[in-house]
């Protein structure tokens, strides 16, 4: 096949964002510009020579701009197969010109919803001709690269500069791949709209859990919470986001709460008499592990406790709303995310992949009260002790299996999380507890299953736990109970399992 002697791209984009950039590398290779018109109009304006899609197709913009692209000389220069003698006979024939790169900005109809009351405008911000595009250059990205976002603009010049302009197949896969993704996002968002006018929005994250692995988000978190300062969201953001909002959601109605976390873990909660002195207790818990963690408190932040939290390094904070001297200190860090809380009921139901399908099931809506305790030892706990149970069982439940909780006077001592062993479980937290200098004397202890055996008992007795709180259910819960009543401890059952997997 003979060399071409010129390489087109085609440019039609709604935000002009960045486009000068990705349109003077392409000009640094020779590639020639073919635009729509707003955006030829904006490329000329800063000096940027480009061929308008009129001029190439003869045929004017019509129906308001509805149709400007849809056009064989546009769409056969996307689709024609380089390697198909046919298909250069017939490019030959009908003087089509091969389109390599085609970069598109749609319009933004999920802003139009979210902003707009006007049906009509609405359906304007259908796009046709971007979304064909998109398409068309992703199926054949044998021979096209596909750049279908700004968020993409950077990468694609840095590709552009260090491919020196050829990409491989591979890469053009990978641009095609996410075409496909937002694509199909665009088409669910409208068809959201036309079903019931809400939005359910699939955002493309940076990566997964780790960078080698793709990742993004179904769902509207316009609807949780308002953006206030910060970067990006990542995937592991959301994640402890979710587990933040879960675990305070226990305490949504209570005295100022603090809770730190740290990989979907409490490291640090703390309800006190105000939300300066709960944050304060909360990091008393493990000042280590809230490095780099994630904050929430069902309190507004004001600005004592805002010059306190500023000290330490975290991702994200979360709480009802700011003062504006508060928020005004958060932000003097710019990377800092800090999410203004606006909702935080949420589906009944949760969905994990397994296997080759999905798992489903009611969420662990259960929250442990005074009416579900079951007394079954001859020592009972006071009051303070009952408040202390209940506050560590809330937090149990919301921490990975096995796990044990030591609470005393309404703080996380510590934790043993995610364990396969529940002694195992039990001994990490009083090593941690032990580590912080907090006295165990009189704590209590948690756990989200029963005790097969009476050994986390007797440790807990050996180091000054008081009393505790498990579902209960084994066959040998009497040899658990035996050793608490000689050894006055208090023990309550809730009959409810907590496991969290």
């Amino acid at each position: 096949m003979a060399k071409k002697t010129q390489r087109f791209a085609l440019i039609s984009v709604y935000n002009k964002d960045g486009i000068d950039k990705v349109a003077k590398k392409l000009l640094d290779f020779n590639i020639k510009i073919i635009s729509t018109g707003g955006t030829e109009k904006y490329l000329n304006k800063i000096g940027i020579e480009t061929e308008k899609v009129e001029k190439l197709t003869d045929y004017p913009s019509i129906f308001g701009g509805r149709v400007k692209t849809l056009h064989p000389k546009i769409f056969g220069g996307i689709l024609q197969r380089r390697d198909s003698e046919n298909d250069n006979t017939e490019k030959k024939k009908y003087n089509i010109p091969e389109i390599d790169f085609v970069i598109v900005d749609l319009y933004p109809f999920e802003d139009t919803v979210n902003n707009s009351k006007s049906h009509a405008e609405i359906i304007e911000k259908i796009d046709i001709g971007g979304i064909s595009l998109i398409r068309a250059s992703a199926k054949n990205f044998n021979d096209v690269v596909c750049v279908s976002s700004r968020d993409q603009y950077e990468r694609f010049v840095n590709d552009l500069e260090e491919n020196q302009s050829i990409f491989s197949l591979a890469k053009k896969k990978e641009y095609a791949l996410e075409a496909f993704l937002l694509s199909s996002n665009y088409d669910n968002l409208i068809s959201q709209y036309f079903n019931n006018g809400n939005l359910m929005v699939k955002k493309i994250l940076r990566y997964g859990e780790n960078p080698h692995q793709e990742g993004f988000f179904e769902g509207d978190l316009n609807d949780v919470f308002e953006k206030l300062n910060g970067k990006e969201l990542s995937y592991n953001n959301l994640l402890d986001i979710d587990s933040a909002v879960s675990i305070i959601s226990e305490f949504w109605s209570n005295k100022p709460t603090f809770a730190i976390l740290k990989h979907n873990n409490a490291c640090g909660l703390s309800t006190r008499s105000n939300i300066f002195e709960a944050y304060k207790s909360a990091l008393e818990g493990d000042p280590i592990s809230a490095f780099g963690g994630v904050l929430i408190s069902n309190s507004n932040i004001d600005s004592k406790t805002s010059n306190e939290i500023n000290d330490l390094f975290f991702e994200v904070i979360l709480a009802p709303n700011f003062d504006v001297d508060a928020l005004k200190i958060l932000k003097s860090k710019k990377n800092r995310i800090i999410l203004k809380l606006k909702n935080i009921d949420f589906s009944k139901i949760s969905v994990r992949s397994c296997l080759n399908g999905k798992l489903y099931q009611d969420k662990d809506l259960v929250t442990d009260s005074i009416e579900d305790l079951r007394i079954v030892t001859k020592h009972k706990p006071n009051k303070s002790e009952t408040d202390d149970l209940l506050f560590a069982s809330k937090i149990c439940k919301h921490t990975k299996s096995n796990t044990i909780v030591l609470a005393k006077n309404n703080q996380l001592i510590s934790s043993g999380t995610g364990q396969t062993s529940r002694v195992d479980a039990l001994n990490q937290a009083i090593d941690k507890a032990k580590k912080f200098k907090f006295n165990l004397d009189g704590a209590v202890m948690a756990s989200d299953a029963f005790f097969p055996f009476p050994d986390c008992v007797e440790i807990a007795s050996k180091n000054g736990i008081k009393s505790v709180i498990q579902p209960g259910g084994s066959i040998k819960d009497k040899l658990s109970i035996d050793f608490c009543n000689k050894n006055s401890i208090s023990m309550v059952m809730t009959g409810n399992r907590h496991f969290k997997h």
